[in-house]
């Protein structure tokens, strides 16, 4: 008899296989079965060659040759049973079969060794892979009680003469052969050779993330092995070794170049509702402006560009020329959300919105099929033009997160080792996210952070890198083409000189908390709204509800010069401090500036300011109100700028008022000198960037990243306390009124199965107060070699469930294993049509055993598709323990046990229930 090596090159053994094993940690012994070894000079172990047609389901029913070690027994008279003989090997592997006198325990689920007389010229014990992990002896005793399959081991082994394996792995020969770490998860390897379609997952399933990387660790350490073979493959184990940066390098890339164009497109549509350049009608305002020679011109009017009222009346100035720009104004919003809405209809329904409540979704292990595909991509691209042009309170900062993420899945599938496989994907779709807010502010560490702290759900140490690289590349690109003209990939960069003083923190920390009261208005109205449009007729009218919402905003806004500009040309004016050029009334200050040089002194605010206030006051109402309305509708739609409008909008009231109390108080001890000098030691700018941030920081519970972006947006590095003391104070208050951010919010709203790692849980329940079914309920399984194809079918069509527990026997309900629904549908359509005399009266087995040969039509056999080592814990596991388990290793379900005896499963849904 051939020795079960123990040392050298098997790592298997059962301590080993735990230490290989993905879910080591939890499961060490998750039922392997010793392979049993009777004595040592029992007669010669010959190895038996039999013909089984790959497994099952072999590929175009091929029948390949896979060598089994059988141990075959010479036949003792019928009635006797051979009582085998406990020994300890010099491996030290010890002999663990029951040595009750074949009497067979129907509790017990190993191998019982009752060999009766009978077919195959006695029961065969047979050792299922040659290093001997998982023998499954089947003997059918008394009890009737057939061997659970082994823990570990595939099922055939020392494949001789280049035959193809009929287990897990395309590469089995060479694979097995050497270095024996094969650990067999249910279509862990791409076995598209015999059953196509397994390993993949359905639409709004969630993906298993411990096979998907065991299937990715085999892949790699089988490229490894071969890469000593010759040049090509180690061409070809560079190339994967290199595939990941390649594949973030042309995210970078092409994020870039979108995020260019749609730059410059929106700018062009803005600028299209107010008037058009005749002599190049494909440019904006600013850059119509350029080539004329006048050195300054009020507010962008050069006489190269024409209002429409210039036009049609030929003057700027009047009430005709009034109402013919207003209801130009009008016209163009109308067409712009008319083609949005549209186009988002027609072509990409999933292309509405943000988009990041459904990346966090998909990152934590969701799958949504083509809400990342390239119908979306375009739509995405060009609505979020058109709505943003429409002069909707609506950003498009939000939407480029989703338009890079969804670049990033199409280009993994370049690279079959990120498109085949879900869970490595979701590192390619993290640093994209990362890149999304790298282009959109201009901000590559911000975005590094964002995907960290925000959107990603897990996050390798190497994610982190790659997405560093991606954001670079992307805001590199951006930075090259230059959209706006201004040196910098964003619309709104300013730079203080002031350093603030100490007691201003009090109204930092005030702004902040009027930040997190506003965000949380925001957000449980916008929330009402979104609840009444999904369970009213509302919902039914889409792109009449957006028609209606233009309409309303483009009325109310045209009147107000703060809410008729561009929301990024009125952040930047917010930001900015007021100098010599600045014509706005916002800077009206009584001051004469005589002396270019000299520092700005503080002066009195004119009427031109107090007019501006009430101004800004009414845009800050209309603009919360009509984001409250905006958000959610079927458009692209972002979150960033109308929250950082409404923050700066208050920052700056705040910031003028201060301003007026150091003018008209400056020796009071709070500013403790540094008025005195009659400089301008208030920066109103400042308090519009540090509001900005609070309410951003309300609406989407960033700390970290937030601030990061906030400093990389305006360069002001010395204003990171402020900041901070800002996000934190609205992140608190948010916290106070309302638990979830908007993010999160809308995920609850939408249903998704999205496990929070944030969330507690509260309740001291167990596993069992949570499995289904319920105690007096019964449980949906698969036999291992007693259901026939019909039983099998009978069962799919009659219960819902997306997997099955395989068990002993109906009445003996020990875990052998677990298969997916979704398998075993591919796997009988696959046997129907590829294998002769598959009926619907064929058994179905699950285990590397030899049936018993009876009269019937040939056995189905299935256990390629079964995941042997599925996740189990008992009935009295606390639910914290369980919550955790599918938070930290991504689970899809785990089975609940008590005694060996399974008693139900728990889903993500029902944890999610649970909570």
């Amino acid at each position: 008899m051939e020795k079960f090596p123990l040392k050298g090159t098997t790592n298997l053994s059962i301590a080993s296989a735990a230490g290989n094993h993905p879910l080591s940690a939890d499961h060490t012994t998750s039922y392997q079965s010793v392979a049993s070894k009777t004595s040592r000079n029992s007669p010669s172990a010959d190895r038996t060659v039999n013909n089984s047609s790959g497994g099952g389901s072999g590929g175009g029913g091929s029948s390949s040759t896979t060598t089994t070690t059988s141990l075959t027994h010479p036949e003792p008279p019928v009635g006797t049973s051979v009582v085998p003989v406990y020994e300890a090997d010099e491996d030290g592997m010890i002999d663990i079969t029951p040595s009750n006198g074949g009497v067979s325990n129907p509790n017990y689920p190993y191998a019982t060794s009752a060999y009766p007389g009978g077919a195959n010229g006695g029961g065969s014990a047979q050792g299922s892979r040659q290093d001997g992990v998982g023998g499954a002896a089947s003997g059918s005793g008394p009890g009737g009680s057939v061997g659970a399959g082994g823990g570990v081991g595939g099922a055939g082994s020392n494949h001789e003469g280049g035959m193809s394996s009929p287990t897990h792995t395309r590469f089995g020969r060479d694979f097995h052969h050497s270095d024996h770490e094969g650990i067999s998860f249910a279509g862990m390897t791409d076995t598209s050779d015999d059953i196509p379609g397994i390993g993949q997952y359905d639409d709004f399933h969630t993906i298993d993330w411990q096979r998907d990387i065991a299937r990715d660790r085999m892949r790699h350490r089988y490229i490894v092995k071969k890469r000593q073979d010759s040049l090509w493959d180690l061409v070809k184990g560079a190339h994967d070794a290199w595939s990941g940066w390649v594949c973030v390098l042309l995210v970078g890339l092409f994020t870039g170049c979108v995020a260019g164009v749609i730059d410059i497109g929106a700018s062009w549509m803005t600028d299209l509702k107010f008037g058009i350049c005749p002599q190049a009608f494909w440019l904006n305002r600013e850059q119509c402006c350029w080539s004329s020679n006048e050195t300054s011109f009020d507010s962008g009017n050069c006489s190269q560009w024409y209002a429409w009222s210039e036009i049609f009346t030929s003057s700027r100035e009047g009430f005709g020329a009034y109402v013919i720009s207003y209801f130009f104004y009008i016209m163009w919003a109308m067409l712009f959300a008319l083609l949005a809405a549209s186009l988002v209809r027609m072509f990409a329904p999933y292309a509405c919105g943000s988009g990041i409540p459904e990346i966090k979704t998909i990152l934590s292990g969701f799958i949504i099929r083509s809400y990342l595909g390239k119908w979306t991509l375009i739509i995405k691209s060009v609505g979020i033009m058109l709505s943003v042009s429409a002069g909707l309170s609506l950003g498009k900062e939000g939407p480029m997160v989703h338009i890079a993420s969804c670049i990033g899945n199409i280009l993994s599938y370049l690279f079959p080792k990120y498109g085949r496989n879900e869970a490595k994907k979701r590192e390619i779709l993290s640093a994209a996210a990362a890149a999304g807010v790298s282009v959109a502010f201009g901000a590559p560490i911000g975005g590094v952070l964002f995907s960290l702290e925000e959107v990603s759900y897990y996050f390798p140490l190497k994610t982190l890198w790659r997405s560093f690289f991606c954001a670079l590349i992307a805001a590199f690109i951006l930075r090259s083409i230059n959209p706006f003209g201004n040196e910098h990939s964003v619309l709104f960069y300013v730079e203080y000189n002031k350093p603030w003083i100490f007691f201003e923190l009090v109204p930092f920390i005030g702004l902040g908390i009027i930040g997190g009261i506003i965000a949380t208005v925001f957000i449980k109205a916008n929330l009402w709204w979104c609840r009444f449009r999904k369970y009213s007729k509302l919902g039914q009218y889409p792109v009449t509800e957006v028609l209606i919402v233009t309409f309303i905003t483009a009325v109310i806004a045209y009147p107000n010069p703060y809410t008729r500009m561009n929301t990024s040309e009125l952040i930047y004016l917010l930001f900015s401090q007021c100098g010599i050029s600045n014509q706005d009334p916002l800077c009206d200050y009584n001051r004469n500036f005589t002396d270019v040089n000299s520092a700005i002194e503080i002066a009195a605010a004119g009427p031109g300011v107090y007019k501006a206030v009430w101004l800004l006051i009414l845009a800050l109402a209309m603009k919360l109100i009509m984001t409250i309305f905006t958000f959610g509708m079927k458009v692209p739609c972002g979150l960033f700028i109308p929250s950082l409008a409404l923050g700066a909008i208050t920052g700056r009231v705040v910031g003028i008022a201060m301003e007026q109390l150091a003018y008209n108080y400056p020796k009071i001890w709070i500013f403790s000198g540094e008025c005195s000098t009659g400089d301008d030691c208030i920066t109103p700018g400042l308090y519009a960037m540090v509001g900005a941030a609070a309410v951003l920081g309300g609406v989407t519970r960033m700390t970290v990243s937030l601030v990061v972006i906030m400093f990389e947006l305006t360069g002001g590095v010395r204003y990171i306390v402020p900041l901070m003391a800002a996000a934190m104070a609205s992140k608190w208050v948010g916290d106070a009124l309302g638990r979830q951010g908007i993010y999160d919010a809308h995920i609850a709203l939408n249903g998704y199965p999205f496990l929070d790692s944030k969330d507690e849980f509260q309740h001291t329940t167990l596993a069992a107060d949570v499995m289904q079914p319920k105690r007096n309920e019964t449980l949906a399984v698969i036999t291992q070699d007693s259901m026939t194809v019909d039983d099998i079918e009978t069962l799919l069509k009659e219960t819902e469930h997306n997997g099955y527990p395989v068990v002993v026997s109906k009445e003996n309900q020990y875990l052998v294993g677990f298969v997916l629904r979704r398998d075993v549908n591919l796997a009988l359509a696959n046997a129907r049509r590829m294998i002769d005399g598959i009926t619907g009266q064929s058994l179905v087995i699950f285990t590397s055993a030899q049936p018993v040969q009876n009269l019937g039509p040939s056995p189905l056999k299935l256990k390629k598709i079964l995941d042997m080592a599925p996740i189990t814990v008992t009935d009295q596991t606390p639910m914290e323990t369980v919550v955790d388990m599918f938070r930290k290793l991504g689970l899809r379900q785990t089975l609940v046990t008590h005694n060996g005896r399974l008693l139900g499963v728990i889903t993500k849904k029902d944890v999610l229930r649970a909570q």
